[in-house]
């Protein structure tokens, strides 16, 4: 699921009544950016329906997996304040345009791909061309709408990202199972060549004023270099061991990076992220409080694919059927967090949230292999309530209480934690998966009186466990299928229970860093608003 920001300024007197013509008009400008978001929006739950037939098909490891998506959300996580900068220069139709076309055609890479590399890298494009569509959506709707009607506009586009992610499990579902992975991804290019020639023909180029006039290009790289040796040092911990000195070595370089990227920020004429920001202690709990919260829901919800479809058996239709208590409540749950933000501030409605996600969290620990379909329900659709307040309200904390001239990046900011927090989220929770299996397997296997396994076979073993996947080998009589099978549900179920428990330590840790959050002094400017 996407949220994103607006207004650096206030948005500009326009008449109340409809355009004349096309081009430019307000309501046909919501329609086309709309069907773009879609795009993107379907994109975050649609692949995790696919995640274990892409896995199956093209035989990748949990790792494998791992970095489809995470290639994805660091691409965009890094790319979006560049990109809100590169459309207020060069104008958000041109980059609005560019995204689409982008998006569309990494898609359709994806599907024609027949290796993981390949996979991974054509995603790592979906998430360059996702940023550059993201903020110039918004930027549209800002300067196209009138000031009067701009709250009206941005509520549609939520509630068609709020859609579109719901429907995400339902139509991967129905396309993994009836046709095939591939389609997940081939479907963006018709979806995108619609988008395109309307965005052709309806939007109206606009200018930001003050446009920056220099990119902070070693800032970019600076911070790209940092988090890539960050997320990579995490993947391959369970690999390298966390004691070895190769993982260490890699922590070491994002430190460094992170380091050496804060010190250039404050040398650069126009700074990627103007550390000066971080000054307001609200502003910076709710940076804080985005990340935790991507964390502990995206890196906790990474393994629930793997549990529907490969312990409980399910399709890949009734897994995502059985998701649609969790994104039908953050619909539903949305706009009453937005009016409760209103009238009571943000501080109580994020704390509550966040204790939400994170009792929901513990009780999604508690499942095992024969936990049944509404006890899941219930745990998923408190999981979509704790999430919609924090999904709202930390975006009016951040932008609410950073300068005005800064609301832009401030923006960026709250969509880039949110990416990195998921992204370090799979990456901290699957570390924490493989290593319970590893622990857990070679006894488990013991006990059920398996034949022994070789350090190689356990290995391959453990990275089969570690999806769900028993590691039957090739005419095993039915009771040692049966045995196989057995054991590697409950260390597979083990992991996963020792990942939400993880998950929801860090979630109550975000409801102490949601007390230092508060409604900032430009939360109510005039000329626009921001919403989910």
């Amino acid at each position: 699921m996407t949220s994103q920001t607006t207004v650096a300024e206030p948005a500009p007197d326009l008449p109340a009544g409809p355009r004349k013509g096309v081009r430019g008009h307000p309501w046909l400008t919501l329609f086309s950016v709309a069907i773009g978001v879609m795009m993107v929006a379907l994109d975050g739950t649609i692949v995790a329906i696919a995640n274990p037939a892409i896995a199956a098909d093209l035989d990748a490891s949990l790792a494998d997996v791992q970095w489809i998506t995470n290639g994805y959300l660091l691409a965009l996580a890094v790319s979006l304040i560049t990109a809100g900068k590169l459309g207020d220069r060069y104008g958000h139709r041109q980059t609005f345009l560019i995204g689409i076309a982008g998006f569309a055609l990494a898609s359709g890479a994806i599907g024609l791909s027949e290796s993981v590399p390949f996979v991974i890298g054509f995603r790592v494009l979906q998430g360059l061309f996702g940023a550059l569509l993201m903020p110039a959506a918004l930027g549209l709707l800002r300067a196209t709408f009138p000031a009067e009607k701009l709250n009206m506009a941005i509520g549609i586009w939520g509630m068609v990202i709020g859609a579109s992610t719901a429907g995400g499990p339902i139509a991967g579902g129905l396309l993994v199972e009836h046709v095939s992975w591939q389609s997940v991804f081939f479907i963006n290019v018709p979806v995108g060549v619609a988008a395109l020639v309307l965005g052709l023909v309806i939007l109206k180029d606009h200018r930001a004023k003050n446009a920056p006039r220099s990119f902070d290009l070693p800032g970019i790289a600076l911070l790209s270099a940092a988090m890539f040796f960050l997320i990579w040092a995490l993947i391959k911990a369970p690999e390298w061991g966390w004691g070895d000195l190769t993982t260490w070595t890699f922590l070491g370089l994002a430190v460094a990076g992170f380091a050496v990227f804060a010190f250039w920020e404050t040398k650069v004429a126009e700074p990627l992220i103007p550390l000066g920001m971080f000054r307001s202690v609200p502003l910076s709990a709710g940076v804080v409080l985005m990340v935790l919260m991507a964390f502990a829901f995206m890196g906790g919800l990474f393994f629930v694919t793997f549990y529907l479809q490969s312990v409980h058996g399910m399709s890949p239709v009734d897994s995502g059927l059985q998701l649609m208590p969790l994104t039908g409540m953050m619909i539903v749950a949305s706009p009453l967090a937005g009016g409760m933000i209103t009238k009571f501030g943000p501080r109580v409605p994020l704390v509550g949230g966040m204790l939400c996600t994170s009792a929901a969290m513990f009780g999604m620990s508690s499942l095992d292999a024969q936990s049944g379909g509404l006890g899941m329900s219930l745990w998923f659709a408190l999981l979509g309530l704790g999430l919609a307040p924090v999904m709202v309200g930390a975006t009016d904390v951040i932008v609410g209480n950073a300068p005005l001239e800064l609301s832009g990046v401030a923006g960026g900011l709250q969509q880039a934690g949110m990416q990195v927090g998921g992204s370090l989220g799979t990456a901290v929770l699957g570390a924490t998966m493989a290593a319970r299996v590893d622990d857990e397997l070679p006894g488990n296997w013991t006990d059920a009186q398996l034949p022994p396994l070789s350090a190689e076979q356990l290995d391959q073993a453990s990275a089969a466990v570690e999806i769900g996947t028993p590691p039957v080998p090739p005419e095993a009589p039915p009771e040692i299928v049966t045995a196989i099978t057995n054991v590697t549900h409950d260390t597979f179920v083990s992991g996963m229970g020792f990942a939400f428990t993880v998950a929801g330590v860090v979630a109550l840790c975000a409801a102490g860093v949601a007390l230092l959050t508060k409604r900032g002094e430009n939360a109510e400017a005039g000329g626009g608003g921001v919403h989910i």
